[in-house]
């Protein structure tokens, strides 16, 4: 079983930044893919950006390419999502994510959530 429990979230302004992180306990294994997803009301839940623990390899949903930055330290078991240059439209519930394995953009193949943190970019 692994734990995650996310930080971070909030009210920005566009243009803005906030960081996101992800703290990771229990059974965690370096073969395991994290992620963030994000849901808007009305909306699928979606795959922000993902590593991969060991290799620090590296996805990201084309919308966020160049504005959003994941990152991991394997010493404090967390997973940090850096954005910046905020939209409106990223305004979302973010969440942490985890699946042992290869990279997967479905929500549906992760194994394990946080609770989730509310981000909101105001215009």
């Amino acid at each position: 079983q692994v734990h995650l429990v996310e930080s971070g979230g909030g009210l920005v302004q566009a243009g803005g930044s906030l960081t996101l992180s992800c703290a990771a306990s229990g059974r965690t294994s370096s073969r395991y893919f994290m992620a963030w997803f994000r849901q808007a009301p009305g909306k699928e839940r979606e795959i922000v950006a993902a590593i991969r623990w060991t290799l620090g390899s590296t996805y990201y949903t084309d919308s966020v390419k160049g504005r959003f930055t994941i990152s991991r330290d394997s010493a404090e078991n967390t997973v940090y999502l850096q954005m910046n240059s905020l939209k409106p439209e990223d305004t979302a519930v973010y969440s942490c994510a985890a699946r042992y394995g290869s990279l997967s953009t479905s929500y549906s193949d992760y194994d394990y959530w946080g609770q989730g943190t509310q981000v909101t970019v105001s215009s």
